[in-house]
């Protein structure tokens, strides 16, 4: 059984287009669950989240579906929600149960209307994220842009993590600047991630990078900071430490880059959910209303409590009802009957 300090409950939000479902079926494919990747509008049998007819015909996400894998021995529970405007409400609906998310954004286009409606929401709900720069393969690709957008449109205070190599069309892999180290993806999906030496040429700027990168995480850790001073190698534990308690207090936004539809960038992301964000033991405490005492109780991610869930989705499948359901304390069995106490004195 997975530990509850190893599972992540996660959504992915993005304006439209901005390639949040091609980033979910290679999440999907790098973790085992799926064996074959198909495109939004591949012309196939469609992408795995996008399981409406009509979503494989007009190549968008309607609805919310969710979906659970294993990376590295952490479950991540995974929901990809819709980017139009006119589905915002699945998007409230999911993030209102989420621990954590994934952010995404073009790196052509950076911040968008309805980056600015999920950005409102995360905040909404104290939900920590992590922002990924999408399509750096595009013509116009400029993540420091973006970057420079999360601060001045979202009022973020974003990290970049990595360091593209190359971009648009020579966009090759990324530098990781906690490591030190080249990633690179081969294979014929990606599916093989070759970690080298920085290139000869990005090897001052990297540096450059990192140095500033650890200049903005001493804010968060006076050891990092005596550190610095002092001219001693920070160890990347401590960066690791630093960044998931940053992130976690909602002080910190941190920043990776890909391109989902080239296969590259997806292996380091799914690193940084189990290393930055929250399992459901580090979320803040849920408070409940209690219906026999009138009051206002906290609520632990504990399985031996009281069962406390909140259903937050229904839909008509071809087996009957289904129910998406949260479970915040306690615990639900198979045949299980449970009713809302709220209805009952």
């Amino acid at each position: 059984m997975i530990p509850r300090s190893s599972i992540r409950n996660i959504g992915i939000s993005a304006h439209i287009d901005s390639g949040k479902t091609t980033l979910s079926e290679r999440i999907l494919y790098y973790t085992g669950r799926i064996h074959k990747i198909e495109e939004v509008r591949g012309g196939g049998d469609g992408a795995t989240m996008d399981f409406m007819p009509l979503e494989r015909e007009k190549g968008i996400t309607i609805t919310s579906a969710a979906t659970t894998c294993i990376w590295n021995n952490t479950q991540i529970n995974l929901i990809d929600t819709p980017g139009h405007v006119d589905f915002t409400i699945e998007v409230e609906r999911a993030l209102r149960v989420l621990d954590g998310a994934v952010m995404v954004l073009c790196a052509v286009a950076g911040v968008q209307s309805q980056s600015i409606t999920v950005d409102k929401q995360m905040k909404r709900y104290r939900v920590p994220r992590l922002a990924f720069i999408n399509k750096m393969d595009r013509l116009g690709a400029n993540p420091f842009a973006v970057v420079q957008a999360l601060q001045d449109k979202l009022n973020l205070n974003p990290l970049l993590l990595q360091y593209p190599i190359g971009s648009e069309d020579k966009f090759e892999g990324i530098v990781d600047l906690v490591e030190m180290n080249a990633n690179y993806f081969a294979g014929e999906k990606g599916e093989e991630r070759v970690i080298r030496s920085i290139p000869t040429y990005l090897q001052a700027i990297a540096l450059e990078a990192r140095e500033k990168m650890l200049d903005r995480l001493s804010l968060f850790s006076t050891q990092m900071t005596e550190m610095l001073i002092a001219g001693v190698e920070v160890p990347k534990e401590l960066i690791w430490a630093t960044i998931r308690q940053a992130t976690l207090s909602l002080e910190l936004t941190p920043v990776l880059l890909g391109s989902a539809f080239k296969n590259k960038g997806i292996q380091p992301l799914l690193d940084a959910v189990a290393a930055y964000l929250p399992s459901p033991c580090d979320r803040e405490i849920v408070k409940a209303f209690d219906v026999t005492t009138q009051e206002q109780v906290n609520v632990y991610a504990n399985p031996t409590d009281p069962l406390v869930a909140l259903a937050f989705k229904l839909s008509d499948e071809k087996f009957g009802q289904l129910t998406y359901t949260r479970i915040y304390s306690g615990t639900l069995k198979p045949g299980d009957r449970i009713r809302d106490n709220s209805f009952y004195k």
